[in-house]
């Protein structure tokens, strides 16, 4: 069993709370070994903020939506990094930022805005499973989304470069002043 990202977006955002409650569900029955999951919704007033609309943490540490991979990685999509990574990949970071750094560290924002896009909401699931049919069945068949697996330590490697590079350019600022 590999630990995957799983990235599930859906026509309506209330399919998405659906799909939330029914993953708990395949959870209960051991059909997959969830870690975290979270709603996160893609705001649509220009702003480009992501929000976790609901969140749980399966594993019983009490994380809260900030703690872990998920909360790491909507709060890099809400922060100036976001908009680095995200909406702005043109002229403007060439001015202000190497554009192979940027690229580089893309990677999972870029398809993650791509498949939650604005105004949209999205379901987000680590978890490992031994067969992807009962996830398939319930988030294609039953609810007519579109699921997304990504690695997970891919993604996890994602996640330190887009830190790195919102600390290098925290420290740039604070030299700069």
């Amino acid at each position: 069993m590999e630990k995957r990202v799983i990235i599930m977006n859906f026509e309506i955002a209330s399919q998405a709370y659906e799909a939330f409650s029914k993953v708990k569900k395949l959870q209960a029955t051991r059909a997959l070994k969830g870690e975290q999951m979270a709603v996160v919704h893609h705001s649509n007033d220009g702003a480009h903020q992501f929000q976790i609309e609901d969140f749980l943490d399966f594993t019983g540490n009490n994380k809260s939506s900030t703690g872990g991979l998920i909360g790491m990685m909507v709060g890099i999509l809400g922060g100036p990094i976001g908009i680095l990574l995200g909406w702005f990949t043109g002229g403007m970071i060439g001015a202000s930022r190497d554009v192979k750094e940027v690229r580089d560290a893309q990677g999972v924002f870029a398809f993650l805005i791509d498949k939650i896009k604005e105004g949209d909401t999205g379901l987000l699931l680590i978890a490992e499973e031994d067969d992807n049919r009962p996830l398939n069945q319930l988030i294609m068949n039953e609810l007519g989304g579109e699921i997304t697996r990504l690695n997970y330590e891919e993604v996890e490697e994602d996640v330190k470069k887009a830190q790195e590079m919102a600390k290098n350019n925290n420290n740039e600022v604070n030299d700069e002043n």
